[in-house]
């Protein structure tokens, strides 16, 4: 059987960094992540099939048209529900990482939050291990597992998921710099 990836998105935690950190708006639709570009990124860098898993808080009403996109796309769509003080998406994710530990497989986690740390650490056990998000919002805590192999993938500028460059604030290694993308 071929080895595969499973890419595991915290979709309310990529949208919240998205709206809140760069936009400081909610964010139209032209604007939101191109998700099918993720599974591509990770199949062509791993050079392995993938395995999109789409976490989606889903409180009263199923967002249908978003949860036909996503499955038009390659994605599992994982509603879930629980009570008004309940992480469901952080719930439900950790443990599908527990349940990968028992699994011959990759792993990506899509997401910005340190609460998956924990759970995170114990697949870097010599199988590859990724975080997608935004760089400069990526937890302290998550970005220490770098230091033992985890792989990072920049949404916008490894995967180049968006249509259009977002107005990002970051630190520019300088053979990077093009001055004229500021004049």
């Amino acid at each position: 059987m071929e080895r595969s990836t499973y890419v595991l998105v915290d979709g309310e935690n990529i949208d919240a960094t998205l709206g809140t950190s760069i936009l400081s708006r909610r964010p139209h639709p032209t604007e939101r992540p191109r998700w099918e570009r993720l599974l591509k990124h990770l199949e062509r860098a791993w050079e392995q099939p993938v395995k999109g898993l789409f976490f989606l808080a889903a409180h009263g009403e199923l967002p249908m048209g978003f949860v036909q996109a996503l499955l038009a796309i390659g994605y599992r769509p994982i509603p879930l529900s629980g009570g008004p003080d309940e992480k469901v998406v952080d719930i439900a994710i950790s443990r599908t990482l527990e349940a990968l530990k028992d699994r011959d497989a990759d792993v990506v986690l899509a997401s910005h939050d340190r609460d998956f740390v924990e759970t995170l650490t114990p697949l870097v056990d010599g199988r590859r291990v990724g975080i997608v998000g935004f760089e400069e919002f990526l937890s302290g805590s998550l970005r220490e597992l770098f230091e033992r192999g985890v792989e990072f993938f920049d949404l916008e500028y490894h995967v180049e998921a968006f249509n259009e460059r977002l107005p990002r604030l970051r630190i520019i290694p300088i053979d990077q710099f093009d001055p004229n993308e500021f004049l």
